[in-house]
């Protein structure tokens, strides 16, 4: 009965709180569905009481909050990132192992941060342990 099913996918067991194959937890809108589904599929002659429903709610809404959180974050670490490529092209950059040396050309911002471009083709991921002179 799609009753159950929807009931027992919102209890949080641990076979629920990930996506297939990927190993993450439940995202914004694999939530949105399932809390969708459980409000339209709820049995009539027993609905949800108002408190589990304001509780769902709730966490519906903390769910979203979250994701705004998270978007506005990526936003302001992509602008620190771009204010500091001013200051580092045209400097020599050294990788943290030594391996990598050069003078910045260029500076890039990726999803996993900042990438310098060097003079000699190589790119180096700006993180600790960089030295930049």
């Amino acid at each position: 009965m799609q009753v159950n099913t929807a009931n027992s996918q919102s209890s949080g067991s641990p076979s629920t709180a990930t996506t297939s194959g990927q190993g993450s937890s439940l995202d914004y809108d694999a939530f949105l569905k399932l809390f969708m589904a459980e409000m339209k599929n709820q049995d009539p002659t027993a609905p949800t009481s108002s408190t589990e429903y304001i509780a769902q709610f709730a966490t519906f809404s903390q769910v979203e909050q979250s994701m705004q959180t998270n978007t506005k974050l990526d936003g302001l670490l992509s602008s620190l990132a771009l204010s500091q490529a001013d200051g580092i092209i045209g400097r020599t950059l050294t990788s943290e192992d030594g391996s990598v040396s050069g003078k910045v050309t260029a500076v890039r911002i990726v999803n996993g941060g900042a990438l310098a471009d060097l003079d000699s083709g190589k790119s180096v991921v700006l993180g600790p342990g960089v030295i930049i002179t």
